[in-house]
């Protein structure tokens, strides 16, 4: 067939593919549904159009590229390959979903894609991300829930995830929580820092010592010690007996 005819027939409307013709559905569906939530192309499975499953047809347009990554990682590190293949998605249609949403197929769920980009569009609007739950709640996520969940598990996101969270939505993370090992070195490097200056162990109850800008209540601590003793190892009894400690 010449190409006069062909384009007049897609004038028409011909279809010439029902897999071409379901993709533009489901494209105009998923594009219908980004407009609606303002979160991008960041459905949650459940999400639907109409009565049209968006949700679930970004589902599979996401499954494509996903093992297409998991292969090329395998192959880059002598892994056996996956069972099972996919059609690689063509470039045609992954250009058409990053037009209505450049991040449609992150790395990470799309869960928390979508909290993502509601938290963002909370922040934006002049909105600050709460640390506790209930207090803000966007298009059915708890956002300080949310956040609370993203500050405690923060070294187990990608690079880019916490680079999102900290430079995006400013979200700080505490400190990780010292080792008993740790906190014993800070003790006894306060009590080291007060028997140089006194001259003895003697410290009051309610007596505290600044250590590298951190208050550490040694006067307590102490005294701890001295009820503890006998369960104390052999070595930390010797660490304060050498900077004579009193233990009745």
């Amino acid at each position: 067939m010449d190409a006069k005819r062909t384009a007049q027939l897609q004038a028409l409307g011909m279809v010439w593919s029902h897999f071409d013709a379901g993709f533009e559905e489901g494209l105009a569906a998923a594009a219908a549904w980004a407009d609606e939530h303002e979160v991008g192309l960041a459905a949650p499975v459940d999400a639907v159009v109409g009565e049209y499953p968006v949700g679930r047809w970004l589902k599979n347009q996401r499954a494509a590229p996903r093992r297409a990554a998991e292969l090329e990682r395998c192959r880059a590190k002598g892994l056996p390959e996956p069972e099972g293949g996919t059609a690689p998605l063509p470039d045609e249609r992954r250009h058409a979903l990053e037009d209505i949403d450049p991040g449609w197929c992150p790395t990470w769920s799309i869960d928390w894609q979508r909290a993502f980009r509601l938290a963002w569009l909370h922040t934006k609007a002049g909105g600050t991300l709460p640390d506790k739950a209930g207090v803000a709640i966007a298009d059915g996520e708890d956002l300080g829930k949310w956040a609370s969940a993203q500050r405690a598990g923060f070294t187990k996101l990608t690079s880019t995830q916490q680079w999102m969270l900290t430079s995006v939505l400013g979200v700080t993370v505490a400190p990780a929580k010292r080792t008993r090992a740790e906190m014993w070195a800070q003790n006894l490097a306060a009590a080291s820092q007060y028997q140089e200056r006194e001259g003895h162990l003697e410290v009051p109850r309610s007596h505290t010592e600044n250590i590298d800008g951190e208050t550490v209540r040694l006067g307590a601590w102490v005294s701890q010690q001295r009820v503890k003793a006998a369960k104390l190892s052999p070595e930390r009894v010797e660490e304060l007996s050498a900077l004579g400690m009193r233990w009745t």
